[in-house]
């Protein structure tokens, strides 16, 4: 096995484009190692709907990326006191969806350090029924990722926060995120240890005291890959937002003006239908606004230059384009 260093880089686009280019590219006759750690993000799981796994008022106000991972899974949120670990290794069938083999060394580390860890459930490890890690896997015909979370000392009220959805009603057909009781390491450690020694014991434990660590760095060429990935496809909002399968949402409000009932179908991130009811007194071309709308992109920055130019107050009897935009997306 072997370690890959990711130059101590904190960009989740950056470090998801990292984990996608090596599990397609190197080759995983001999297994490889990735530790990193993340700004502060949200990862979503390939099959989600982003919208009904985040807090979007909190994202957006705090200025948190939503970054889609190419594995299944759940939404977690990363920071600095999040370790990520990914294991890259040839593809063999038996081992699909076989978490006990991946997770085995993390909780054999964790032992080490007097946290008595388990796996628990399908894909979860846990101390005293609390989970402090969860994991997924990606294929490819010829090579395997398996990675996961280690909360070794996160902001868990920022993660509680973010994650707390406030969207009215959605229904889709996304894969949706179990919340569960959540813990740090660090509340189980018998000795205070620092993240980086905390990396350092994991490092050292995974490979069984080899000195040195055997290490592979990405050249210029591999790098220039790695950063185009990330600017091609995880910077995007159509792979972070657009890839959310369909869905229906369903926004409700009462204004001064009246109540203003809104059912909207995104397809591809998308708006493909909107209709608007409700008991407020505009005489505007409700229509008009509706079509409008139409193949606009969900997203509020959007959403707000498609209505340039609208006459909300007429249609509404009085209501300004930001509150509008905010009704239908916040």
């Amino acid at each position: 096995m072997r370690l890959i260093f990711n130059n101590d880089n904190r960009d989740p686009y950056l470090n998801l484009a990292l984990e996608e280019y090596c599990v397609r590219n190197l080759d995983t006759s001999e297994p490889f190692l990735l530790l990193y750690i993340n700004d502060p993000s949200i990862i979503i799981g390939k099959h989600q709907n982003t919208l009904e796994e985040i807090n979007l008022p909190y994202v957006r106000e705090n200025g948190i990326p939503v970054v889609r991972r190419i594995s299944g899974g759940g939404a977690v949120f990363h920071d600095h006191g999040n370790l990520n670990f990914s294991f890259i290794t040839s593809f063999a069938k038996g081992q699909m969806l076989r978490f006990e083999e991946f997770t085995r060394p993390v909780i054999r580390a964790l032992a080490g350090l007097g946290v008595h860890a388990e796996l628990g459930g399908r894909n979860d490890i846990t101390v005293d029924g609390r989970k402090i890690s969860g994991n997924a896997q990606f294929t490819t015909v010829h090579s395997m990722l398996s990675h996961g979370t280690l909360l070794f000392d996160s902001g868990l009220d920022r993660v509680a926060e973010a994650l707390s959805v406030k969207t009215d009603k959605i229904a889709s057909k996304g894969v949706k995120s179990v919340r569960s009781r959540v813990a740090n390491i660090t509340e189980f450690l018998p000795q205070p240890i620092t993240m980086e020694q905390f990396r350092e014991h994991l490092v050292r434990s995974i490979f069984d005291g080899q000195d040195p660590i055997p290490a592979y760095h990405l050249d210029n060429q591999e790098w220039q890959q790695v950063r185009t990935l990330a600017d091609s496809v995880y910077r995007k909002w159509d792979w972070n937002y657009g890839r959310s399968p369909r869905f229906n949402i369903q926004r409700v409000h009462r204004f001064p003006i009246g109540k203003i009932d809104a059912r909207i179908e995104v397809h591809e991130g998308r708006i493909k239908t909107i209709r608007i009811y409700g008991d407020f007194l505009g005489c505007g071309d409700l229509t008009g606004l509706e079509s409008s709308l139409i193949g606009v992109p969900y997203d509020p920055d959007q959403l707000g230059c498609a209505l340039l130019g609208t006459d909300l107050a007429g249609v509404f009897g009085g209501l300004d384009r930001d509150e509008f935009v905010r009704f239908l997306h916040d």
